[in-house]
């Protein structure tokens, strides 16, 4: 003789199943971490992207009570440590350290095995710092009118360094080159090092660098700083004007911020986005960024998702107008 169950209990036994993945799911959100947590950065140690990473790595750790270990996988521009957390489980535990290098390859790479945008969910914003434009001492001009000036009267006498085709400051200067309608003549390096080297050096003139790479040289007076690549003054560097003073609409700064697999739960983006929020309100955590030339990206994973966006096409603009393409 089979049982019968009333009906009444029937629906809230079948409602209660129901419930059970959702509330299994948010029970482990809020547990979440409770194991290392590992930060891809798609560079080498030492980089910008490094020395942001460690720093949100340590803030994390701190937080949340569970070590948020950095691992290095450079090479292709990003796209191998970003394939890499593509690739991943998305349950939490494998995280991007992502920034401007990303929104560029989405269009600069034609053949890439993901999509940046599909395929990495967004968590929270870092920061955003500028590039500075930085020219040999003997270059005869003090300002970015001057040098405007001095470039169409001598087209395509100007050499600008590089750190190689694709990167922010390649890109950070095509646009420049777009926005001003005029010539130089583009030399990429392997890298910062050797760019900034023949600067000094006096082979090439002009660079758009990172403001850590070059601050000493221009402390030292063997490079000149003629603006700032985002489109308001650094705090730290009140008397250097930025390129948008002589070029309206002119805005080339880089950033970073944190990505997951996609398909990672929602509670713990939100959970992580939290505490990222946190550390960018923190007195000590804001002057670190400060004296890194960045300034805090704060929001929701939305309102950082639609800024990725933004960027990407961007960029994806000035890389097809300039017909920049990947070695």
């Amino acid at each position: 003789m089979k049982m019968q169950l009333p009906r009444r209990r029937f629906l809230l036994l079948a409602a209660g199943a129901a419930a059970l993945p959702a509330m299994t799911r948010t029970a482990w959100a809020q547990a979440y971490p409770t194991r290392p947590v590992r930060i891809v950065v798609p560079a080498a140690a030492g980089g910008a992207l490094d020395i942001i990473a460690r720093l949100m790595g340590q803030w994390l750790s701190e937080r949340m009570s569970q070590p948020f270990v950095i691992e290095n996988r450079p090479g292709a521009g990003t796209n191998i440590g970003t394939e890499a957390v593509v690739r991943s489980p998305p349950d939490g535990y494998t995280l991007l350290l992502l920034g401007s290098p990303n929104a560029i390859n989405a269009t600069l790479y034609e053949k890439l095995n993901f999509n940046f945008i599909r395929d990495i969910a967004p968590v929270a914003g870092f920061l955003r710092y500028p590039n500075a434009m930085v020219v040999h001492p003997s270059f005869p001009a003090n300002s970015v009118s001057e040098f405007i000036a001095y470039a169409r009267a001598n087209p395509g006498k100007i050499t600008m360094a590089s750190g190689g085709i694709g990167t922010a400051g390649h890109i950070s200067g095509a646009l420049f080159k777009i926005m001003t309608d005029i010539k130089m003549t583009h030399v990429p390096y392997r890298g910062g090092g050797p760019a900034i080297n023949d600067l000094l050096g006096g082979q090439v003139q002009v660079y758009f660098s990172t403001i850590p790479s070059v601050i000493e040289h221009i402390r030292a007076g063997t490079l000149r700083l003629l603006a700032v690549t985002t489109d308001i003054r650094l705090a730290i560097l009140p008397d250097t004007p930025t390129i948008a003073e002589f070029v309206p609409g002119y805005e080339g700064s880089g950033w970073q911020g944190l990505g997951a697999p996609k398909d990672t739960p929602a509670e713990i983006i939100d959970k992580l986005n939290k505490e990222i929020n946190a550390a960018l309100a923190d007195r000590k955590m804001r002057a670190r960024l400060a004296d890194l030339g960045g300034s805090p990206l704060p929001g929701s994973p939305a309102d950082f998702g639609k800024f990725i966006a933004d960027e990407t096409e961007k960029w994806a603009k000035v890389i097809r107008a300039a017909n920049i393409k990947a070695d």
